[in-house]
């Protein structure tokens, strides 16, 4: 198995000389068409980085071929990895003489990243499960511990129940027989008590037949009165029938001499109502003359009272000022006036020669 191995390594290590240089050729072929255009410096870049990528491969295949003793699984691991290499090689190089561009050796690239990233989280997930799983097993332990604990806590309270069960069949027997004892009094006093209401039942009945009899003898006593009052009543009837019919004819005649009467003392009322009107109408004109003439003496008096006034301040303005005949009481006035001052002079000198 091993010679098979490194023959088949030789040969895919002959072959990737081969593609080397295939790639180097195609690329000193396609360099003036690439160079001439400006967007695809970039990939002459990436056709470098791509050959330093072959030599690397080259390295690792000599390296490969050094260490021949490696297991079985490790060796065809390799194998695997060269092949994907040699055909993601030949996919590029048929790109290149396609089209001028390696976007498959990108595209690989990229799967193989994706691979890795996928990988990865496989890795982080089963340490996360191993993580998990170291917990739940603790958990478990735990809920063992607490699973037996509570199993020796159950059993002490089953013995618990268990005394308890006891205590309660020797109740149970005591109540039951409590009961018994106790439901055939109960029954003994409610057959007695039945037998007492039946017979007080019964006394009962007897006074109620007793008392129907008697109503009933009552009854037809109240019919034969009411019978007979009945009779009494249904001639009291016819008579006061008769009575009516001859006191309503009297009546009407009564009436009608009433009707004549108030037609005679209507038309006298008539008359003397007509007589009223005309005193009423008499009193009120004789009231309305008298009111005048009254009216008339207060105004003459008023009037003569004003004059006598006015005569009067006429007198006395008269009297004051010595207007018309007052004027020679006036005149001996002053000549009063002027003697009596004639004497106080006299007087006076008299005084002063003295």
């Amino acid at each position: 198995i091993d010679s098979q191995e490194l023959k088949e390594a030789t040969d895919t290590q002959k072959e990737l000389d081969i593609n080397c240089q295939e790639l180097m050729s195609a690329r000193q072929g396609s360099g003036d068409t690439v160079t001439s255009k400006s967007p695809k410096s970039t990939e002459q870049k990436q056709q470098l980085g791509n050959s330093e990528d072959l030599r690397r491969a080259r390295c690792r295949s000599k390296a490969a071929m050094k260490h021949s003793a490696l297991p079985a699984d490790y060796l065809r691991k390799i194998q695997a990895d060269r092949q994907y290499a040699s055909d993601v090689i030949t996919a590029t190089m048929k790109k290149m003489q396609a089209s001028g561009t390696f976007n498959s050796l990108r595209e690989a690239n990229g799967r193989e990243k994706a691979k890795k990233n996928k990988f990865h989280d496989v890795l982080i997930r089963e340490e996360e499960g191993k993580k998990e799983i170291k917990s739940l097993q603790k958990q478990l332990q735990d809920v063992k511990k607490e699973t037996k604990i509570e199993l020796k806590n159950r059993d002490s309270v089953i013995l618990c129940l268990e005394d308890q069960l006891q205590e309660l069949k020797a109740r149970t027997a005591m109540e039951s027989c409590y009961l018994r004892k106790s439901t055939a009094l109960q029954l003994h006093q409610t057959q007695k008590k039945c037998s007492n209401a039946e017979n007080e039942l019964a006394k009962e009945t007897e006074n109620l037949k007793r008392k129907t009899d008697e109503e009933i003898r009552v009854h037809m006593e109240i019919e034969n009165f009411l019978r007979h009052h009945y009779k009494k009543v249904e001639e009291k009837l016819e008579y006061w029938v008769d009575k009516y019919e001859n006191d309503t004819d009297a009546k009407d005649k009564e009436l009608d001499a009433l009707k004549a009467l108030k037609a005679k003392n209507l038309e006298t009322l008539q008359r003397y109502a007509s007589e009223c009107q005309t005193f009423e109408e008499t009193i009120i004109t004789d009231r309305l003359q008298k009111e005048a003439e009254r009216r008339k003496q207060k105004q003459d008096a008023l009037e003569l009272k004003s004059i006598l006034k006015l005569q009067a301040w006429w007198r006395g303005t008269m009297v004051r000022r010595n207007l018309g005949p007052y004027w020679n009481l006036r005149k001996a006035r002053e000549k009063k006036l002027l003697e009596q001052k004639d004497k106080k002079e006299k007087s006076g000198v008299k005084k002063k020669t003295r």
